[in-house]
């Protein structure tokens, strides 16, 4: 019985984003800028949360515009695209960047952007410093606990 044969057309499975590449692809679209939401390290478009790593920089949580585009992401591609129940009903998918294959995620964040783009201006957020030390954060939530 003869082997099968092997095409001899190569598929590009070629998966995973480093998290300087997704950060810089953050970074590269017009108003994002890094900063914070809820106290964490976000990536912010005018004022509102568009992204931010999560689990030791191996996940990215990234906005939708609804949770049906989170349903299609995750019918696409269940490997890359998941939600935690901390999610369930707010319109944000989580990316394994390990697991996601550059293009794709390309799209969905300049999808994402699109949507958060149309939506007014956040509230206003101070960029977050490079320095790292967290003191600011810390004076600020004994200046609002002390002041109750």
């Amino acid at each position: 019985m003869p082997a099968p044969r092997r095409s001899k057309v190569k598929k590009n499975r070629s998966r995973g984003v480093s998290v300087q590449a997704a950060r810089q692809l953050l970074l590269d679209l017009p108003n994002v800028g890094e900063g914070r939401s809820y106290g964490l390290p976000s990536f912010l478009l005018n004022g509102r949360f568009l992204a931010r790593f999560r689990d030791e920089d191996t996940v990215l949580v990234l906005q939708l515009a609804t949770i049906s585009e989170r349903e299609v992401l995750m019918e696409l591609d269940p490997g890359a695209f998941f939600f935690t129940e901390h999610y369930r009903n707010y319109p944000a998918v989580l990316v394994r960047l390990a697991e996601v294959a550059a293009p794709l995620l390309a799209d969905v964040v300049r999808e994402s952007w699109r949507h958060v783009r149309a939506l007014p201006p956040g509230r206003p957020r101070k960029l977050a410093k490079r320095s790292g030390k967290g003191g600011e954060r810390k004076a600020g939530v004994r200046r609002r606990l002390t002041s109750a």
